[in-house]
């Protein structure tokens, strides 16, 4: 007797690793297997992976969690949410990728993004995409492959190839080559998306012009929750409908149910990531950060205004790793607080450049207002702080583009730290909403297949009792003025 399909699959393809989490009916976890996937760094600037390890890894969990929940049987739909901006280019034929995927974090079309800068173009390609002209994105790491793999230009303008971020890859070898499509948070990353709800977005002839990009090459773009078709029984040994995807800060976004305009949720990993829904108001920003598709849902879609912050959890691996003053990041919460402030010590962890609301590729780390009454508490504190302060000059660019922000919800590896959420409520001067469940970006694509089933809508996911603990801002205004005229000293230094 077949058993009932009531379970959802969820990729979750990051930097580092993938992962599968099978949810039940009422979000709970019912299995996990997560694999490592190994980053290359071939030149200064250049951040690498390849394309088959992601797919065979991602191949791994699916298989080892399918088994772990009982059966393919009990898979209703695979959801898919994924790393952003990093690009893969394979064969139609063969699904093979022609070079290795180059990652987000990747540099190496700095020089081409300056020349159109200096060209003039970055205001149009702000009004047509959101976006800012910076190696982060898509459109010039496409660019980058085809002109230096030998042939690839003309293979591309023939038809033979296809382009995806790692979200069209994964349903190109799920599907057995079948589809080649996209959603619209994905889509709206690459520097080739019009930012637009509906029929107002779409590809853009014009950017696709501007960055010498093959239109043949691009994936179809579908909403968030979607038909994706289903997968080739040959894998799993059923075919099973994939019915969402996005990228990883708009799944976070709609796991944490931020469906409602002015909402907003902060993700801390490696970066973090803060990201408010604007609705149906397209974002244009005077404060250098990004408009961006929030989410496209059955009856429900919005736009969205994003900026991210390059360091915030890589603060506490430093200070772990390379320089050994704790030995795990949960002791970093007592560190700083067993100080009773932290003796005018701050640090601007600038290590790979500065992002939002500064885009200051150029920017290196300091810290400042040593003295000799410095202890390694107070550097780890430092650490902590800066991420606070990161935000609170976020939330002060929100606030400047006409889109304040009342209160945040967190989540990501860092939000474990009692004190830091204390303090980033308290610099912040805004109620931080930490929930007890934390896996944000998966829980969010596991939301959107399921409104893609019919199991639930948008509207009852918004509005459904999330537990978790709530921080209240408590410090004074006096001492929060101080400390952030500390910040802005030590951050103009840094600049």
């Amino acid at each position: 007797m077949t058993r009932q399909a009531d379970f959802i699959l969820v990729i979750d393809e990051g930097t580092t690793s993938t992962r599968a989490i099978v949810y039940d009916r009422s979000f709970k976890e019912v299995a996990l297997a997560q694999e490592e996937v190994a980053l290359q760094y071939p030149a200064d600037g250049w951040v690498e992976q390849k394309g088959e390890e992601i797919w065979s890894r991602t191949l791994s969990v699916c298989r080892s969690v399918i088994a772990k929940a009982g059966g393919a049987d009990r898979i209703a739909a695979i959801g898919i949410t994924n790393q952003r901006e990093t690009t893969l280019v394979w064969e139609r034929t063969t699904g093979k990728p022609i070079a290795p995927a180059i990652i987000w974090q990747d540099r190496r079309t700095a020089a081409a993004c300056d020349a159109l800068k200096a060209g003039g173009h970055e205001a149009a390609v702000q009004d047509e995409t959101g976006l800012l002209l910076d190696p982060y994105f898509s459109g010039t790491k496409i660019g980058w492959i085809l002109n230096n793999v030998p042939g690839a230009r003309a293979r591309a303008e023939a038809g033979e190839l296809a382009f995806g971020t790692v979200d069209a890859f994964l349903l190109w070898n799920l599907t057995g080559g079948q589809v080649h499509a996209t959603d619209v948070t994905n889509a709206s990353r690459t520097l080739l998306y019009r930012l637009g709800l509906g029929s107002a977005g779409g590809w853009s002839a014009e950017m696709a012009t501007m960055l010498n990009v093959p239109t043949s090459l691009l994936p179809s773009v579908k909403p968030s929750a979607a038909d994706y078709g289903a997968t080739d029984p040959a894998l799993f040994g059923r075919a099973i409908p994939v019915c969402s995807i996005l990228g990883d800060q708009q799944s976070a976004l709609v796991g944490q149910g931020c469906l409602a305009p002015g909402q907003a949720k902060v993700t801390f990993g490696t970066g973090a990531f803060l990201v408010a829904n604007t609705g149906a108001v397209r974002p244009a920003s005077d404060n250098r950060l990004l408009g961006t598709m929030g989410y496209a849902l059955p009856g429900a879609a919005a736009m969205a205004l994003e900026g991210s912050i390059f360091n915030a959890g890589t603060v506490i691996k430093w200070l772990r790793d390379d320089l050994g003053l704790i030995q795990s990041a949960e002791q970093s919460a007592a560190a700083a607080a067993g100080l009773p402030d932290n003796g005018g010590v701050y640090m601007v962890p600038a290590f790979t450049g500065l992002g939002a609301p500064h885009w200051n590729a150029e920017a290196r780390g300091l810290i400042a207002g040593l003295t000799r009454a410095a202890t390694a508490a107070h550097l780890v504190r430092a650490g902590l702080e800066s991420v606070a302060y990161q935000t609170h000059d976020l939330l002060a660019a929100f606030a400047g583009d006409g889109a304040p922000i009342a209160e945040l919800r967190v989540d990501g590896g860092m939000v474990g730290n009692d004190w830091l959420m204390q303090f980033l409520a308290d610099i912040c001067a805004l109620p931080v909403l930490r929930p007890d469940y934390r896996e944000m970006t998966a829980l969010g694509a596991a939301a959107a297949a399921a409104m893609q089933l019919g199991w639930i809508d948008a509207a009852g996911w918004a509005a459904r009792a999330v537990p978790g603990k709530r921080f209240e801002p408590a410090m004074g205004a006096g001492t929060r003025a101080s400390l952030l005229e500390g910040w802005r000293a030590a951050l103009a230094r840094a600049l």
